[in-house]
């Protein structure tokens, strides 16, 4: 248990006290709270908080869910119950909200999920500062009958933030991810995450960063595959005025803006085997070349690429270099496809509703059980973020109701085409679907997404494109689908 240091002004500035069992969260806090004016005594357990609730005044208790012994519920009731006036913020890895619901049924004033932003929770502190001050005040004014008791602010659901990353699920791959990322977190190698198109590359890569001891610096994203060939060793290493016709002034690269924060590479696989070799020679001496600049530059930046593509695969094919494959798969990781954790689904589809409503003003709603029992039936090639989209369209088609049904995923411009007898569909592949399950015996996972992929081929008449996009997948997905079908003797 720490104590803390207060000095001539420590009265005028806010005091949180937050308890973790997670030691490298004590040394994130006491770095970031007292450069934003903030006060922070850290300990390990609820038991040593509430002795040092009961010692000192502070104005928010900032408490981890999950803790050996007392848990962070425990603690939130106990002091709810002991010390009414204290503002107590929950943090958790788990984003869900019943577990809102429930900490505020306890005695919680908010909810903050894990990984959190810095800066999400110095306002946080900031605010229960000034709400404690108001309280204060209240109590002070005799109370009239007069008191409008509308004003009274209701605690209601934690508002969603887009700027915290969440990997949502509780699938056991998925716990098995989330406990690799808080080992390697704090490390400085590479780390390499493989996995399909919408399965979460880039959240993971994110999670990494924000729970690393570089949390405070750059967070650098890089899509390799939207960059022309001819200007990737520019964006990421930078250029000077005239290296090249068109660089009218000098140009800052990502390794030089992630300078002691993070760089992510997405889609690595698409990078030239020539740019390939000078990103292994920064990897390997932390120092790079701007274009046109015979001056090197040194830069402490650690590097996380994601791929759709097998590394080893492409190690084969020879698109990737072998050399660089290894420096970068020091860490492997492998973000799983929607089919082989449809259990989430339920979790995940909460997760979203709760984006959705508040992006759009909207009450928060449940899933028709049968539309919930379609989703995991469904292959889903387009993973988690094909999940997304069709509870985004279920959303906004649902409105004000409070239950999302089948008929708001339907795709309403294509209904004429479709079957209007109830059998369950999603988007234009309706027809696929209710064919699959016709019989009474479900199909495999596999069978499943062969038959949506070729549906929407065939019956739409789209190019390999078009219905990339139509599935919420990339080209290249397509592409080793329809070799993988011809491999196994399938008429394409």
């Amino acid at each position: 248990m720490e104590a803390e240091n207060y000095d001539s002004d420590a009265s005028e500035r806010p005091h949180a006290l937050a308890v973790d069992d997670e030691v490298t969260i004590h040394g994130v806090l006491e770095r970031i709270f007292p450069r934003e004016g903030i006060q922070v005594t850290t300990c390990s357990s609820g038991t040593d908080a509430l002795e040092l609730i009961d010692e000192h005044d502070f104005d928010v208790l900032l408490a981890d869910a999950q803790m050996p012994e007392m848990g962070g519920m425990e603690l939130v009731e106990r002091v709810s119950e002991e010390y009414p006036h204290l503002d107590i913020v929950l943090l958790s890895t788990q984003g869900n909200v019943q577990q809102a619901v429930r900490a505020m049924q306890k005695g919680a004033a908010d909810y903050i999920p894990k990984p959190f932003s810095t800066d999400e929770l110095v306002d946080r502190v900031k605010s229960g500062r000034a709400s404690s001050h108001e309280n204060e005040q209240d109590e002070e004014e005799e109370p009239t009958d007069e008191t409008d008791k509308s004003e009274e602010k209701p605690s209601g659901r934690p508002a969603y933030d887009a700027d915290v990353p969440q990997f949502v699920g509780e699938h056991q791959c998925v716990e098995k991810l989330r406990s690799m990322v808080d080992r390697i977190a704090g490390s400085k190698a590479p780390v390499f995450v493989q996995g399909e198109s919408g399965t979460g590359k880039e959240i993971l890569s994110r999670l990494i960063h924000e729970k690393s001891n570089r949390s405070d610096q750059a967070y650098v994203p890089v899509n390799c595959a939207a960059l022309p060939s001819e200007l990737v060793e520019s964006h990421l290493f930078g250029h000077v005025e005239g290296a090249f016709t068109g660089a009218v002034d000098d140009m800052t690269g990502a390794f030089e803006k992630a300078d002691g924060g993070t760089l992510l590479l997405d889609e690595i696989t698409e990078i030239d085997p020539s740019i390939q070799a000078k990103l292994l020679r920064v990897l390997q001496t932390g120092e790079f070349q701007k274009v046109g600049c015979s001056d090197k530059q040194s830069a402490d930046v650690r590097v996380i690429a994601t791929s759709n593509r097998d590394l080893e695969e492409a190690v084969e094919e020879g698109t990737f270099r072998e050399d660089l494959y290894h420096r970068l798969s020091v860490f492997p990781l492998h973000t799983p496809p929607l089919r082989s954790r449809l259990s989430d689904i339920p979790l995940l589809a909460e997760h979203f509703i709760e984006k959705y409503a508040v992006q759009y003003d909207l009450p928060v709603k449940t899933i028709a059980p049968d539309l919930l029992q379609l989703f995991q039936s469904y292959a889903w090639p387009g993973n988690v973020r094909e999940l997304e989209n069709v509870i985004h369209r279920g959303m906004i088609m649902a409105d004000e109701r409070d239950c999302i049904e089948k008929e708001d995923v339907y795709d309403l411009f294509s209904a004429e085409q479709g079957s209007n007898d109830g059998d369950a569909s999603l988007g234009q592949n309706g027809a696929a679907i209710a064919e699959m399950t016709a019989d009474g015996s479900p199909p495999t996972i596999a069978e499943m997404e062969r038959k949506l992929i070729l549906n929407t081929l065939a019956n739409s008449d789209l190019s390999q494109k078009e219905a990339a996009e139509e599935l919420g997948v990339s080209p290249r997905t397509i592409r080793n689908k329809l070799q993988e079908y011809r491999e196994q003797g399938f008429s394409i």
